[in-house]
């Protein structure tokens, strides 16, 4: 618990440096998810049938990080791809701006709505400088630009996020480290200026001090920009770092949702305690 109040001492600090601060009672939701379903089947005589995601309703506002929380296999991934549309739903309905997901075509669903995956590394070619897929984002948006156009967008966005483009732009993936690979991958989806940003465990790939600098990135990006982040985690400190509210999963259902606060110090549900209990301290002597 230590940990977790330091933590939330942390993103006070950190928010308190943004002037254009949200109040998220005033806001209106952006995704709405309603009683989604996700089922596989395997076999084709005796047929077996798994669930993926049972009944599942939640919205995300505007300008919000929302956190899924869970352990492997509670189905957290499932909901980020059928967000995404990389799976299709077996029964629910999911709302975009007031709006059915499907009523989108594609380009400008995905100018809407972007990802960070868990491994930035298999987002890019090995035979391509990381400028190549940074370049092919453009082909989503409907004004069509040149390349120095497109070159100066990109190294804008680059400062924006702190970066130096020079010591990044046509270079290989292999050149540079796990953590500039998330943010470039961060930048990549906000040239297109989403409106939700799905994170899949985007800190996992990276070491545990360049971590604080992609959720940093993430919060500034909602403060600033008015971007609304589904965050994906099994990590219960991060998700209290950077979320604003939280929904823990077990085996395809929400068991507990709420506020950070609220569910992390006040849980109900025992699988909730649970999953507070073992984290691990850092203070106190383990007992093994």
């Amino acid at each position: 618990m230590k940990i977790l109040r330091r933590l939330l001492k942390e993103r006070e600090l950190l928010n308190a440096g943004f002037t254009n601060k949200i109040i998220q009672n005033e806001m209106g939701k952006l995704l709405e998810i309603e009683n989604l379903t996700k089922f596989y089947t395997s076999g084709y005589i005796l047929t077996e049938k798994k669930v993926a995601v049972d009944n599942v309703s939640f919205s995300i506002k505007k300008s919000e990080v929302f956190c899924l929380v869970g352990e492997s296999g509670s189905g957290k991934t499932t909901i980020g791809n059928i967000v995404l549309r990389l799976l299709k739903p077996t029964s629910g309905k999911i709302l975009l701006d007031g709006r059915d997901i499907y009523s989108y075509d594609k380009k400008t669903y995905w100018r809407k709505v972007q990802a960070v995956f868990q491994d930035p590394y298999s987002s890019f070619n090995f035979f391509y400088t990381i400028d190549k897929p940074l370049h092919d984002a453009f082909h989503l948006l409907e004004k069509r630009s040149s390349r120095e156009e497109r070159k100066k967008v990109i190294k804008a966005t680059f400062e924006k996020m702190g970066m130096n483009p020079d010591e990044i732009m046509g270079r290989y993936p292999h050149q540079l480290s796990g953590g500039q690979m998330q943010r470039i991958l961060i930048a990549r989806s906000f040239i297109l200026h989403p409106e939700l940003l799905v994170a899949d465990e985007p800190t996992s790939m990276v070491d545990a001090s360049t971590r604080v600098s992609v959720l940093n990135e993430l919060l500034r990006l909602k403060e600033q920009e008015k971007l609304s982040v589904l965050f994906i985690t099994h990590d219960l400190a991060q998700a209290y770092y950077i979320g604003d509210r939280i929904a823990i999963m077990q085996k395809g259902k929400i068991v507990e949702s709420g506020l950070v606060e609220e569910v992390i110090f006040e849980p109900k549900h025992p699988y909730t305690k649970n999953l507070i209990k073992s984290v691990p301290p850092l203070h106190e002597k383990w007992k093994l």
